[in-house]
Formats: structure tokens, C-alpha cells, sequence
């Protein structure tokens, strides 16, 4: 069922306390923002309020406070940031709710935008306390939810606020339910799925809900190692997770049963020892030595895995081919990033990028913007796309038909 958004009420001078996801990396010693996409990717929703003279009161949540005031967690540099990116002033409170907030939302004025302070420095927030969420609640005349990445999560600011004031998805939330949902629902087909990552584990359940949907399955990243060991092909001292090996058969089996083509790593780059500066070489899969470690996929492997993704109208990728961070093991990842932000302008295909490691990568190689979409949702994208129902989204209102 589709979600009343922002667009679908007259909002027009309402107060309206918007969940945003504002948990981005800070420099650990400085505190200073070192990527800056979630709060970027809320701006066309704040401004769709203010321009609608709304009071907006923004809330959020940044790291894992534990419930208690953590000082190099609180939302000051957010607000400074945010203050630049709107060319806005923004009214930062200390505090999440109480007298302090009222008074200053008092005399907020129509258009203004106010940013509470830490959700999480309240243990009520993570708890769904109802009368948290009730205080949250009287701020406002209606809720707005934007915040995609924490819908997965039954808190206060996510679920329980709906049960007091009318819910709405934000722009944001409204981009991400509708390029996700068209990935379950009818997606142009051939349809490919790029895995990658660490751990077959963190992918079972996404497997199961789309091998049904998907023409193409690409596996690389260390996951590989566990489909290799399936096949009794050796990986070196790779991370096997053994007790997922039988599932990796019976999902091999199932794929070519259903004429799903898969195409995993034909040659990898080993290292003889921890990145980034041990001693590395490419050989075959066929032929990984005992005492090396996969870290990234192959040029033999980069070819294949191209050559399929142009075949595709539709893409999902979800996982780095490799250790990325490191230079020496980024050439897959970035390969497979420029090769998917170009599908979009030589084929026309939809290129659906999630997880917060790919949309990371992805970001720092300037590429974000050549994709149909990038999730920002992370934990919130895999639960969506294994077809679980996340709270954040089944408290918003559903659009008539």
C-alpha cells in the first residue's frame, strides 16, 4: 500500500516535527563531519516545508549514546553544517523535549527550521516509551517521517509519534519506498543482483526474497569465498562461514533449476599478509595459494562481471567487491561503480545502489549522482528488500487508492 507523503496534505503553516537521519561519520578526534549525504539527502523535504512556511522541528538521533549525554555526540556541528547547506538559519536546541524546546519553538518563526538535540540521549527513544514520544508529539501539528535509514527500528521517533499525530513520509522516505518497492514489484527485466561484502549470512534472507525476481546473480567481495568452498575450491585462510556451505549449494542448485545466470569471482587478488602494505598477486580461483587472503576480485573477473551487467535493464548492487578502503584493492569495486553509473546513460537501465559500504564507496568516488538511485538506508534497505515490514513505515498513513 502506497504512503501519504508530504505533497498529498495542506501543510501550509503547520508545525511539523520531521524524523531525519542525520547519523553521519565524524572525525573521532576533531568531531568534524566527514561525509555529509544523509543530511543532503533530506534538504529537498526541509525546504519543501519552509517554503510552505511550516515550523519545522527536525529530530535525530547520532552514534550510541546508551540512553545518557555523551558531549562529543551532540548535533551542534549537524546544525552548522545544515545551516550552510540551507543558506537558513537553524535554531539548535540542547535539548530533545521539554520547557527549553517549547520556548524556543515558540518563538520560532513561520519558515524557521529548529534542530533538537540527540534522540538517543534519552533511553525512552530506542525503548518506544509512549510518553517520550508523547512529549515529541505535542510539538507538532503533524509528523513527517524522512528518516528511511532508522524505519527498520520500532523507537519512539520512528513508530511511536504516529500513534498521537497524523504521519506522512518526507520526500526522501517517498524516493526510497518508491525505487525499492519497484525493485519487488514488477522491475524491467533482465534483472541483475551484484552482491558483495563479507558474509553470506548478512544476505541470506535478500537472496531467498529475490532469486524468484532476478535474471542475473554477480557474486564477488569476501562473501565469494563461502560459494568457492561450496564448489570444494580452495580460498586460502579466506573466511569461510562453514555452516552456511550447504546453503550455498541449494542456492546454486536453485538458481541454475530457475535459470537465473551466476557469475562469480574467475580470478581474485590475494594478499600474504594484513593490508594495505603485504606483498599481493592475481591468481585464479582454480589456484589460490594456502597462505594467501581473496581481497579483491580479478581483471579476468571485472570483464565477466561487466559483460553481464550491460545486459541488464535493472541493477541492484549491495557490497563492495573487495576491500576498497585500501588502494591496491579498490580496482574491482571501482570498476563495477563506473561501469553501473554508466548503464544508466548508454542503456537507460535503473541502477539501484544499497548498504551503507557500497553507497559509501560509490560517494567518495564522486559517482552518487550517476545512479538511478542510492539508498541510504543500509540495515533498513536489506530488511525492505527481504520483505519484512519495517515499523518506521507501517506507522505512516496509507494513500487511498
Amino acid at each position: 500500500m502506497a504512503k501519504k507523503t508530504i505533497r498529498d496534505e495542506r501543510i501550509r503553516g503547520k508545525r511539523a516535527l520531521v524524523r531525519v537521519d542525520f547519523n553521519v561519520p565524524l572525525e573521532p578526534q576533531t568531531g568534524a563531519i566527514l561525509e555529509d549525504l544523509r543530511i543532503r539527502a533530506c534538504l529537498p523535504t526541509i525546504k519543501y516545508l519552509t517554503q510552505r512556511d511550516c515550523k519545522v522541528i527536525l529530530c535525530s538521533h547520532l552514534g550510541r549514546p546508551g540512553g545518557k549525554v555523551v558531549e562529543s555526540l551532540r548535533l551542534a556541528p549537524i546544525a552548522d553544517r545544515l545551516k550552510d547547506l540551507l543558506g537558513h538559519p537553524v535554531v539548535y536546541v540542547k535539548e530533545t523535549v521539554g520547557p527549553e524546546v517549547e520556548r524556543n519553538l515558540e518563538h520560532l518563526g513561520a519558515g524557521g527550521v529548529m534542530l533538537l538535540e540527540n534522540l538517543r540521549f534519552h533511553a525512552e527513544e530506542e525503548k518506544n516509551d509512549s510518553t517520550f514520544a508523547f512529549q515529541l508529539a505535542r510539538l507538532c501539528d503533524v509528523f513527517v517521517n524522512d528518516a528511511f535509514a532508522t524505519a527498520h527500528r520500532a523507537h519512539a521517533s520512528t513508530a511511536g509519534v504516529a500513534a498521537y499525530r497524523p504521519a506522512l513520509a518526507g520526500l526522501l522516505m517517498d524516493k526510497e519506498l518508491t525505487a525499492l518497492g519497484a525493485l519487488l514489484g514488477n522491475p524491467t527485466r533482465p534483472f541483475g543482483l551484484l552482491l558483495g561484502g563479507i558474509k553470506v549470512s548478512d544476505k541470506i534472507a535478500l537472496l531467498e526474497n529475490l532469486l524468484p525476481k532476478i535474471d542475473i546473480l554477480l557474486i564477488g567481495g569476501g562473501m565469494a569465498a563461502t560459494f568457492l568452498k561450496a564448489k570444494n575450491l580452495g580460498v586460502g585462510y579466506t573466511p569461510v562461514e562453514s555452516d552456511r556451505l550447504d546453503f550455498a549449494r541449494q542456492l546454486l542448485s536453485r538458481a541454475a533449476q530457475g535459470g537465473v545466470h551466476i557469475e562469480m569471482s574467475r580470478d581474485v587478488l590475494v594478499a600474504y599478509g594484513p593490508p594495505p602494505g603485504a606483498d599481493h598477486q592475481k591468481v585464479s580461483v582454480l589456484r589460490i595459494p594456502p597462505g594467501s587472503q581473496i581481497m579483491d576480485i580479478g581483471p579476468r573477473t571485472i570483464t565477466t562481471f561487466q559483460q553481464q551487467l550491460h545486459k541488464c535493464s535493472t541493477v541492484l548492487w549491495n557490497g563492495p567487491v573487495g576491500a576498497f578502503e585500501y588502494p591496491a584493492f579498490s580496482v574491482g569495486t571501482r570498476a563495477m561503480a563506473e561501469c553501473i553509473a554508466n548503464l544508466t546513460s548508454l542503456t537507460g537501465a535503473t541502477t539501484v545502489v544499497g548498504g551503507g559500504e557500497t553507497t559509501a564507496a560509490v560517494e567518495r568516488m564522486g559517482l552518487a549522482s550517476k545512479m538511478t538511485h542510492i539508498s541510504t538506508g543500509g540495515g533498513a534497505t536489506l530488511e525492505f528488500l527481504e520483505g519484512k515490514t519495517l515499523p518506521g513505515v507501517a506507522a505512516l498513513q496509507d494513500k487511498r487508492p
